[in-house]
């Protein structure tokens, strides 16, 4: 019997329809009563968007100025924090600054929420099904996680990420480098659609157009979706993609293919470039 089927059969008595009712109704009362009182006790409810595929640099930024404390306190409360990371981020929370919201009050502190933010990561990465498609994999769960941070870079909608997901796993298994933009955007700094031949040159192992298998720490702060594509690739021998347009990303493994499709991107760049 399908889970569908099986809901579809439940049904509640009117005494049960009744209590769901007032139970559901307590809880709202409960949610405004606390809400009113911390209103009255001066306590401010204030909350942090953290949105996916953020970098630790942006979050950084925004700790800053939701507490009200001068550019790069967080940054250096961070390299103090004490935070358990894995043994191979050494240190460094990029990957593991989970998107969510969270709460803010008087005595939040950067290191705090950092701290905050990573235990929700290990929370969410250190899943029985994570740990199995790790093993799958045949990866650590650092690297699943540096995966998905290129996945959350990459792809437009959760259908492209398993696929985006794929071409990396067929590219490092072929021993092909990645060559991705988002890499090297990362070690640019920057976040652009377009990568010149010059740039591709740049010194720096994020730039995965020179150095082959994956950057050396995430580039971004990944959510659920990247992650569960980077752990469950779909199906298929895709080894290059490019988004020619907004909503239509084409992914292939004929580089002649790939090929007439990046032409088509760099001729609809130019068309966006002459009506702006």
């Amino acid at each position: 019997m399908s889970e569908t089927s099986y809901r579809r059969r439940v049904r509640l008595s009117r005494r049960g329809r009744l209590l769901l009712l007032l139970a559901l109704a307590l809880l709202v009362v409960n949610a405004v009563v606390l809400f009113l009182l911390l209103r009255e006790a001066g306590a401010p409810v204030r909350t942090l968007v953290v949105p996916e595929g953020w970098r630790a640099s942006q979050v950084y930024a925004a700790v800053d100025k939701r507490l009200d404390l001068p550019p790069g306190t967080t940054k250096a409360a961070a390299a103090k924090a004490q935070l358990k990371l894995p043994a191979e981020a050494k240190g460094n929370p990029e990957g593991y600054l989970y998107p969510a919201t969270y709460p803010i009050t008087d005595d939040t502190t950067p290191g705090g929420l950092l701290a905050y933010m990573v235990e929700t990561a290990n929370k969410q990465f250190g899943q029985d099904r994570i740990t199995g498609g790790v093993r799958r994999g045949r990866l650590t769960a650092y690297q699943m996680v540096t995966i998905a941070g290129i996945v959350q870079a990459e792809a437009e909608t959760p259908a492209d990420m398993g696929k985006v997901s794929r071409v990396i796993r067929n590219r490092l298994a072929r021993g092909m480098p990645l060559q991705m933009d988002s890499t090297l955007n990362y070690a640019l700094n920057r976040s652009t659609l377009t990568t010149t031949a010059a740039e591709t040159r740049t010194e720096s192992p994020y730039n995965t157009y020179e150095h082959q298998g994956l950057p050396p720490t995430p580039i971004g702060n990944p959510g659920q979706q990247a992650m569960s594509a980077a752990l469950n690739p779909t199906p298929g021998n895709w080894l290059y993609f490019v988004t020619v347009a907004p909503g239509d990303t084409r992914f292939t493994d004929s580089y002649a293919q790939q090929r007439l499709n990046v032409r088509e991107f760099n001729e609809n760049q130019k068309k966006t470039a002459k009506a702006d």
